[in-house]
């Protein structure tokens, strides 16, 4: 692997929540690669989103960061108190594509308007220079007669056509790093898999490095490079896709893959995961994951599981694979999708 773009170690994320505090990022560390595509999956709820906007101060006015350190570029993020220092970050370096682009764009704005604004913004492009530019980029996100549409409002476009803009609008900026927020969560499975052929190729020209937020592995499987798994605030495994989805080895991920609906059984109910996520309100004791895992070891309810290297690329935070424990086989889905793959993934 390249040498990283961006570095967490220990972070820890709270927030107070009616007076009380609950810890969001339970001390996660990761490295993100130069040009790399890296999906963070997982439950709603399990801090996706709240990690990922660490890397641009953008958390709520009740959150905070209360410990470790984010590096970018040689700088500590974690260092940085004033707004002036994130409008370095943000759309220049590190860009964010929201999940739900009607809330993410001005109404009252015209689309073209809304991408030479964060052309003028970030890059030292104005008038007719801004303007030919944004011609170019919608064009390079597949909107048709870019003149003509660049005109129009919001509300004149599709969904899937919206979403094209605000991928737009993040790019103009010519970030490093590309975060897709659940990028395809209001569109149908067609235009889903669009949207990430052009995430891809967009990656390709500018060559960006892309992180994907998702709670659904199937929408990433062939995208992305590597796969990080979140539950409860903290990552559990972490692998190659390849690794991940065909030599899992933490519960949670074997319990991911088995509710995916292309592992499923004509005729049978769909699995799914029993149980909720633990409160994040007090101390998580053992392994998160204990209370709603069928296999689950004594010890999971007692002490939190270090991190087991199972190769150089993956590792897995699970008394699974302490040489003490008894040999525990994953479900028989799992064990299919490891012998025979699923085709169609992401597609």
């Amino acid at each position: 692997m390249d040498s990283p773009i961006l570095s967490v170690r220990n972070l820890n994320v709270m927030f107070n929540l009616r007076g009380k505090k609950l810890h969001a990022i339970r001390d996660v560390s990761l490295d993100i690669y130069r040009g790399e595509s890296l999906a963070i999956v997982g439950e709603s709820g399990s801090g996706k989103s709240v990690f990922v906007k660490t890397f641009m101060g953008l958390l709520d006015a009740n959150g905070w960061i209360e410990s470790g350190e984010i590096v970018y570029g040689g700088e500590k993020l974690t260092d940085y108190r004033t707004e002036k220092q994130w409008l370095k970050i943000r759309g220049g370096e590190i860009a964010m594509v929201l999940q739900d682009p009607m809330t993410s764009l001005n109404p009252l704005k015209t689309v073209g308007a809304q991408i030479i604004e964060a052309i003028e913004l970030h890059r030292p492009l104005r008038g007719a220079e801004a303007r030919r530019e944004m011609l170019s980029l919608l064009n390079d996100v597949g909107i048709p007669e870019p003149e003509r549409r660049s005109k129009q409002y919001p509300h004149e476009f599709s969904g899937g056509m919206r979403q094209r803009v605000v991928i737009a609008i993040a790019v103009a900026c010519r970030p490093k790093v590309l975060i897709c927020d659940e990028p395809t969560t209001a569109l149908d499975v067609t235009i889903q898999a669009q949207i990430l052929s052009l995430i891809r190729s967009l990656k390709a020209k500018y060559e960006l490095t892309t992180v994907y937020i998702t709670h659904d592995l199937g929408v990433v499987a062939n995208v992305a490079d590597r796969i990080a798994v979140m539950y409860a605030g903290d990552i559990v495994e972490i692998g190659t896709c390849d690794e991940v989805f065909y030599d899992p080895k933490h519960p949670y991920t074997w319990a991911l893959l088995s509710s995916l609906p292309q592992l499923g059984v004509r005729g049978e109910a769909l699995y799914s995961i029993k149980g909720t996520p633990p409160s994040l309100f007090g101390e998580v004791r053992g392994d998160a994951f204990a209370p709603r895992n069928p296999r689950a070891l004594k010890i999971d309810f007692v002490k939190r599981p270090p991190y087991f290297e199972v190769s150089p690329t993956h590792r897995a935070r699970t008394w699974l694979l302490d040489p003490r424990a008894p040999k525990i086989e994953p479900p028989e889905s799992v064990k299919k999708l490891a012998r025979e793959g699923v085709s169609g993934f992401g597609e």
